[in-house]
């Protein structure tokens, strides 16, 4: 059985990368979505193991220290990475969906070339301004660090394989969509 594919899809904070995936995975059924750990608290409806593994501080940096991540990567000062073993099982088994910032991205096509990158930008700064604000879940000084952390990720695009804009979700989740059906749906 030959193994998965995997998609990388990166984009800064509020640019609606997880509303732009729950849509283009119900659009394949053979994607899986790889789910990221973090030392981030959970916002409000998140579910620990399928939004994100909420782990320790302590924890995060035992599995370093083990070489069990596929990539990681340490912003807003929080810890976020890919469990090697949850997302070499997940490519086993079909295509792998990634939601990993520019860091980790990066690490990811190093480590697995074939990998194809996919970056989503907001339509302009203020909607992205707007939409963290729009979340109320997000402090000022969060909200300034991660529009402090959207200029740099969205200059690090050129080296992405495609970049998408996220104007409406479902176009956005088209693009995505026939990006990924021209490269799995070949050999």
């Amino acid at each position: 059985m030959s193994k998965g594919k995997l998609f990388v899809i990166s984009g800064a904070s509020g640019v609606g990368k997880g509303t732009v995936l729950k849509q283009v995975m119900r659009m394949r059924d053979d994607l899986s979505f790889s789910v990221s750990a973090t030392t981030r608290a959970p916002r409000p409806n998140e579910v620990d193991g399928i939004h994100y593994s909420f782990i320790t501080v302590e924890e995060f940096e035992a599995m370093i220290a083990a070489d069990a991540f596929l990539e990681y990567d340490n912003h807003s000062k929080t810890y976020y990475g890919t469990p090697r073993a949850q997302a070499e099982e997940k490519q086993a088994r079909g295509h792998v969906l990634f939601d990993i910032d520019p860091n980790g991205a990066k690490r990811l096509k190093a480590a697995i070339p074939e990998a194809t990158l996919i970056f989503i930008m907001p339509p302009s700064m203020e909607e992205l301004e707007r939409r963290l604000r729009g979340r109320k879940d997000t402090s000022e000084e969060q909200i300034r660090m991660r529009m402090e952390r959207a200029v740099w990720e969205m200059e690090q695009r050129h080296w992405y394989d495609h970049v998408v804009v996220n104007d409406r979700v479902e176009d956005c989740a088209k693009e995505i969509y026939d990006i990924i059906s021209a490269v799995a749906d070949t050999n």
